[in-house]
């Protein structure tokens, strides 16, 4: 990515460089799995964006785990692409006729019960 950022915007950026320096040093000499680790709490950061996303243009969406990634990996051959799954993120429409929760008020904890204000 850097290499094509770099050719995209004809030459190279001091910062940018100083990172890309800063990651080789790092993470090729930590344990695969570190870095697996790392990487998946990062992807939680592109997941959260997604929904933020579907929420804005009013498609449905939630988060799961729970499935079996050693599965998911395998039917989508991801191994192969050194990737490996920690998420799923289903997009679509609500189909309300059938829906018998559709219409009932939403019903939600109060905040002082969700949240913590620290001051």
């Amino acid at each position: 990515m850097f290499e094509r950022t770099n050719a995209q915007r004809g030459g190279t950026n001091e910062g940018s460089e100083n990172h890309r320096q800063m990651l080789h040093k790092t993470y090729p000499q930590r344990d695969a799995e570190v870095n697996f680790n790392h990487a998946a709490r990062q992807a939680y950061i592109g997941l959260g964006a997604a929904l933020i996303a579907a929420a804005f243009e009013e498609v449905d969406s939630t988060p799961m785990e729970g499935f079996d990634p050693a599965k998911l990996d395998e039917i989508l051959k991801l191994r192969e692409r050194g990737l490996r799954s920690v998420a799923i993120l289903p997009l679509g429409y609500r189909a309300d006729e059938g829906d018998w929760l559709v219409n009932l008020k939403k019903v939600r904890r109060p905040l002082e019960q969700f949240a913590t204000e620290v001051k």
